[in-house]
């Protein structure tokens, strides 16, 4: 495996840690996990790179290593502050390659179009987004969220680490055990009791309050100047979380017509975690589309 080095700083009042692999001197790809998961999710796509890049994968707030806020709730928009403070540490005027998958890959689209000027190519790994809502369904959701907050959340705790690692394996049938025993490693840590718990804060579990407003969402990707590769693996859960594929991919189809500047690929035998499933593949698609002097970073012609 390729060596990583960590720092710390603070970002809004939180210790944010970053991982880095490769070349401090060579371009940057900027990479943002997904939903309870955490930078070092990275490293087998890191591994599998050709080409001389420094990448830089931060565990976002209350996931990993970055601490969280003392609060009942995640707010999105702190997610689109953060990445802001980020880049602006890291490439304070230089556009990056910015890369996110699952709720990164949200996270990233939307903070393309907000500030288009600082990207110079954007990759989308699975990330659909959520399913559309409507403004009916917010007295429930609102209803969900405040009997949830009478609770205490907690993550159930693992007798070691190998447990953790099963329990990857059990969502995930396709990571191998090395690579299950990797990642738990960084995805959980001991206690003093000898318990293993998950680095991500229990409050990451609750109900979000605020609906999902796609309208507001493809806005944001209509604005995006940078060209987009957008990667689906072929064997993908995400319909379930947005109605099954009937209803989904339509759907997706849709969203997708709000970028300007689109490239599709489909990574086959891989599942939503495409990146631990064919991180070879996955790569090799990345560094084309990174790489490819025919698509030019930060045009606005379509492709």
């Amino acid at each position: 495996m390729k060596t990583c080095t960590s720092d710390y700083f603070q970002i809004r009042d939180h210790r944010y840690h970053c991982r880095h692999w490769g070349n401090p001197d060579a371009p940057i790809i900027f990479m943002l996990h997904g939903w309870m998961d955490v930078g070092a999710s990275f490293q087998f796509v890191v591994d599998s790179l050709k080409q001389d890049w420094h990448v830089i994968a931060p565990d976002l707030r209350g996931f990993g290593l970055t601490t969280g806020p003392k609060t009942d709730s995640y707010w999105f928009p702190d997610y689109l502050a953060d990445l802001d403070a980020l880049l602006l540490h890291y490439s304070p005027t230089q556009p990056v390659n910015l890369v996110g998958h699952s709720m990164g890959g949200n996270i990233v689209a939307i903070y393309a179009g907000i500030r288009p000027e600082r990207i110079a190519k954007l990759v989308v790994l699975e990330g659909f987004g959520l399913p559309t809502t409507q403004a009916t369904q917010a007295p429930k959701r609102y209803r969900k969220w405040l009997d949830e907050l009478r609770t205490q959340p907690a993550m159930r705790p693992y007798a070691s680490v190998i447990e953790v690692a099963q329990r990857l394996q059990k969502t995930n049938p396709r990571l191998s055990d090395q690579k299950a025993a990797f990642l738990a490693q960084h995805w959980a840590r001991e206690n003093a009791q000898g318990e293993w718990l998950i680095l991500g804060d229990p409050a990451h579990k609750l109900t979000s309050p605020i609906l999902y407003r796609v309208e507001e969402v493809m806005a944001c990707w209509e604005q995006i100047s940078a060209p987009v590769l957008w990667v689906e693996a072929d064997d993908t859960d995400i319909w379930s979380w947005i109605g099954g594929k009937e209803l989904g991919r339509p759907e997706t189809d849709r969203r997708l017509t709000h970028f300007k500047q689109l490239t599709s690929a489909t990574i086959t035998d891989a599942g939503h975690m495409l990146h631990h499933d064919q991180p070879e593949q996955l790569a090799a698609r990345m560094e084309d589309f990174l790489s490819n002097p025919d698509v030019p970073a930060g045009k606005s012609e379509l492709l």
